[in-house]
């Protein structure tokens, strides 16, 4: 294989490390997959609690659990960030390492269940604050929503991943 070959190979190679690390990063916004985070984080700012009429005291009780979720997945964007760096150092190294490469996809799957874990407890703790009644009418109009989502897909010709 010629040189240039090799580069493009390793430049590639870089680019599928960020897209598969920005991959987990896009899962562990939401341990119930890619759109779970989005609308869990939503409770915080109020419009999901619009669905449910929750009260002035829960709103402030799950924007407070939210705003602690959010402040702790800062510093957890900077550990992916060096990851990422990490993984394009290697992929465009003279020789691949493929034991430092293992190595690396380790780490961020554990940075990945360090994320996932914490979403997940925001979560259950933002859902706990809820009454059986409105989680169970949340989860109907998420339903409702997730289906105009995926007929929105379809229309559009992509394919839905949920």
């Amino acid at each position: 294989m010629s040189q240039l070959n090799l580069k493009k190979l390793f430049a590639l190679g870089a680019v599928a490390a960020s897209l598969s690390l920005a991959g987990l990063q896009a899962q562990a916004q939401g341990p119930m997959g890619h759109r779970g985070g989005h609308e869990m984080m939503a409770m915080g700012g109020g419009h999901v609690l619009d669905m449910v009429d929750a009260s002035d005291a829960q709103r402030s009780q799950i924007k407070q659990i939210m705003d602690a979720a959010r402040a702790d997945m800062k510093a957890e964007h900077e550990t992916a960030r060096k990851l990422r760096d990490q993984a394009q150092t290697l992929f465009a190294a003279p020789n691949v390492d493929a034991a430092a490469i293992e190595a690396l996809r380790l780490q961020m799957s554990a940075h990945h269940d360090v994320i996932s874990k914490r979403m997940s407890q925001a979560m259950v703790d933002a859902a706990r604050v809820l009454t059986p009644e409105q989680r169970a009418k949340m989860a109907e109009r998420m339903k409702k929503m997730q289906a105009r989502m995926a007929k929105h897909q379809e229309m559009r010709g992509g394919k839905h991943g949920s």
